[in-house]
């Protein structure tokens, strides 16, 4: 069945009717034989033709060729009537074939193709619409007039009659006007739902972002649970290990001790055999010269192998020294392992309670001069330049620097980076000396810290000029610094896969407590804080 479509296509572009014996030039183009005829009979004096569509030229006559396929797609199209609905709206003035309509006039209640719409009345009162195939919608139901006007009171198309009949004295508008109007009002109505679209847009990728972000953090969480609960294990297992190993020595040590006592007293049993079975003898004979030429029986039986004449204790079994009680075993054993139990339970609750990191930052005002400070205050510097700031009672003199926050409640962490050969990082009382050796991180009772040592690449823990070295090897440049200030615990950890335990100080803090570095060269920086 043909479409509008393929009817446009079958349309001469000379006549603008339906090929009639429709021909082929040499540039592929076709026309009716009539047409392209005429228009090469004009062009014989110039002696020259071209194609009235592409103005390809020749200087001879062109010869025509049926075009056989297109003759049958015309047999086939005029045998079959079109529908309104395949074909669209035609023309009412062209009766020989079929043409589409351009416009509708509601005045004259006809369809107009381009042609005939040229020499249509411009007149007022003829109408133009879209082409449609019924008009009666687009006039009055009662007066069968077009529907030229609009009520804004009753909300309602009206024609002349109505204006002047029901809707007398009602506000009535010209129907272009009260389109345009409700128009402007469904343009405004189109951009708040623009915009009411575009915040729902954005609103939706933002709560996908949301919802991308709780997935990674979901994510991250089950991995870290799942490494946590891993070193757990392995740490538990380690410790099994070791108590295991530290019974089963005690064990053997105890045996090998015991085993010589038994033999000792198996020699003396063996020895008061003998003894008993000699007296025995001399107990047994009749003759009494034999008797009393044998030895005294004091000579026979020692005192102290007997126990003293006072009896003894008979569970000396004439040895100083009591036996063993099978009992008694290392109780430092229990006590470290109760110590390395705590320090696990220590790194789980930093793990619950300390999740992520908030700002801390450095008080310049207590920065040394050799120290330069970041402009986001996170990084301090050993600097070679004096920094040429005002000398204060707060100010230490030897590259050190004090966090401006204070802490005297609470949980709290931080992490910091060294980029340096030798440093400390701990903390404070704000009270602590700013000058003298006596004002360095830990060589005094007012700080804490843990520090490197750059000539011995040493790691160690120092306060109050009592110094514990760290026995394990650090390769991490990074640490984490726990404080629980109502536990009176603070916690040195080493930020590598898992995090490491390193040493925990424990005291009965007495004054509000300050971040504090120390650095002989390059830098550290405090990369964040968290509080409880």
């Amino acid at each position: 069945m043909a479409s509008a479509a393929v009817r446009d296509e079958l349309l001469c572009s000379i006549c603008l009717s339906t090929y009639t014996d429709p021909v082929m030039l040499r540039c592929g183009h076709n026309f009716c034989r009539v047409c392209i005829h005429r228009v090469l009979d004009t062009q014989d004096e110039a002696g020259v033709y071209s194609c009235p569509e592409c103005r390809e030229e020749s200087q001879e006559r062109p010869a025509l060729m049926r075009c056989l396929a297109l003759c049958n797609i015309m047999e086939s199209f005029l045998t079959t009537p079109p529908t309104q609905t395949e074909a669209g709206i035609f023309c009412t003035y062209c009766v020989d074939s079929p043409v589409p309509a351009a416009k509708s006039c509601l005045h004259c209640e006809a369809s107009l193709c381009e042609k005939h719409l040229r020499v249509h009345s411009k007149s007022a009162e003829h109408v133009l619409c879209e082409p449609r195939a019924s008009l009666e919608d687009r006039k009055c139901s009662v007066h069968k007039k077009i529907l030229e006007y609009y009520c804004t009171e009753d909300v309602a198309c009206i024609c002349v009659y109505c204006s002047a009949g029901e809707h007398r004295g009602h506000r009535v508008e010209m129907l272009d006007e009260a389109s345009e109007k409700k128009k402007e009002r469904l343009r405004n109505v189109l951009q708040r739902l623009i915009t009411k679209k575009s915040k729902t847009k954005e609103r939706v990728r933002s709560l996908e972002e949301c919802r991308r972000k709780a997935q990674e953090k979901a994510s991250g969480e089950a991995e870290r649970v799942t490494a946590l609960c891993r070193d757990i294990r392995r740490r538990l297992d380690d410790l099994e290990k070791r108590v295991l190993s530290e019974i089963s020595s005690q064990e053997k040590e105890e045996s090998l001790s015991l085993s010589a006592v038994i033999q000792k007293l198996e020699i003396q049993k063996d020895e008061l055999s003998r003894k008993m079975r000699h007296i025995e003898e001399l107990c047994n004979m009749t003759d009494p010269l034999t008797v009393l030429q044998e030895p005294d029986t004091g000579d026979l039986c020692d005192p102290e192998d007997m126990g003293g004449h006072d009896g003894g204790d008979e569970d000396t079994m004439g040895h100083d020294e009591p036996l063993h009680d099978a009992d008694d075993l290392d109780v430092a054993v229990i006590s470290d392992t109760l110590h390395t139990l705590c320090d696990i339970i220590t790194d789980i609750k930093i793990g619950i309670y300390m999740e992520g990191p908030a700002d801390i930052l450095l008080d310049v005002n207590t920065a040394a001069n050799d120290i330069h400070i970041s402009d986001d205050q996170k990084i301090a510097t050993c600097s070679l330049v004096k920094q040429n700031r005002p000398e204060t009672a707060e100010r230490f003199l030897y590259e050190q620097v004090m966090s401006s926050q204070r802490f005297s409640s609470g949980r709290h962490y931080w992490d910091v980076e060294t980029k340096s050969v030798e440093w400390i990082v701990g903390m404070c009382y704000p009270s602590i000396d700013r000058s003298g050796d006596q004002s360095e991180i830990g060589h005094n009772n007012k700080s804490w810290g843990l520090c490197r040592t750059w000539f011995k690449n040493e790691y160690s823990v120092i306060h109050d000029r009592k110094v514990i070295q760290l026995p394990d090897s650090i390769s991490s440049d990074r640490f984490r610094i726990c404080l629980d200030y109502g536990a009176g615990r603070l916690s040195f950890y080493e930020l590598c896969d898992p995090i490491r335990h390193l040493h925990t100080f424990t005291a009965s803090f007495t004054e509000p407590l300050h971040a504090a570095l120390s650095v002989c060269n390059g830098s550290i920086k405090i990369s964040g804080g968290k509080s409880n």
